[in-house]
């Protein structure tokens, strides 16, 4: 009953309400990376597989400018990050408007967190699994390790957390979610590079 009801119902209230009292802050947020990003944006829009593997676009605060080289190429990203989006980065605070997604249905709070999607076709029957649920804005697996541990066993994670999600499980994921970035713990640039584990969908 949680996982096909009350789950979707307390993620759209909860998301909802942090919104609602997170709005003096986020609007002031907003103003300053429109400047900081030079008037290139406030959003970062991407194509992630959602529930069921369907695509959607996930959104978060942008956190880079658009700049570019003589040649019109992007400039390597460690040029392009501005100071804001360092600590957003460094605070999670870029992933609050996943919230919107979550109030959307896109997301979920909880759950295996969308890579992208050119993966999908990598991914092993059991790891597909992982689109069992809506994707989390964090999930099993990043607080299980993250960084420190491989794609496949972070698969086996996003799995078990498909066949045992419940009302405390997710308490319990929220609570470590919320000290690890206290911590700031196991904080990453890009989690959705599977490239350096050699990854594919039958280890």
């Amino acid at each position: 009953m949680y996982k096909c009801f009350f789950k979707r119902f307390l993620d759209f209230c909860i998301s909802l309400i942090v919104l609602i009292l997170l709005s003096p802050f986020l609007f002031i947020l907003i103003i300053w990376l429109h400047f900081a990003n030079k008037g290139d944006g406030i959003f970062f829009l991407q194509e992630r597989p959602g529930f069921h593997g369907n695509i959607f676009k996930i959104i978060k605060f942008k956190t880079m400018t658009d700049e570019k080289d003589a040649n019109g190429n992007l400039l390597p990203n460690d040029k392009r990050i501005t100071k804001i989006g360092r600590i957003l980065r460094g605070t999670s605070i870029d992933e609050l408007p996943q919230l919107i997604n979550v109030l959307k249905g896109d997301m979920a709070l909880i759950g295996p967190r969308p890579l992208m999607p050119r993966y999908l076709k990598l991914y092993s029957p059991e790891q597909a699994r992982r689109h069992e649920v809506r994707p989390g804005i964090t999930g099993w697996a990043q607080v299980n390790g993250r960084n420190a541990i491989t794609w496949t066993e972070k698969f086996k994670l996003d799995v078990w957390y498909v066949d045992h999600c419940s009302f405390l499980l997710d308490c319990r994921i929220i609570y470590k979610t919320v000290v690890s970035v206290l911590k700031r713990k196991d904080i990453e640039y890009d989690g959705n590079s599977l490239n350096s584990e050699g990854f594919n969908g039958h280890n």
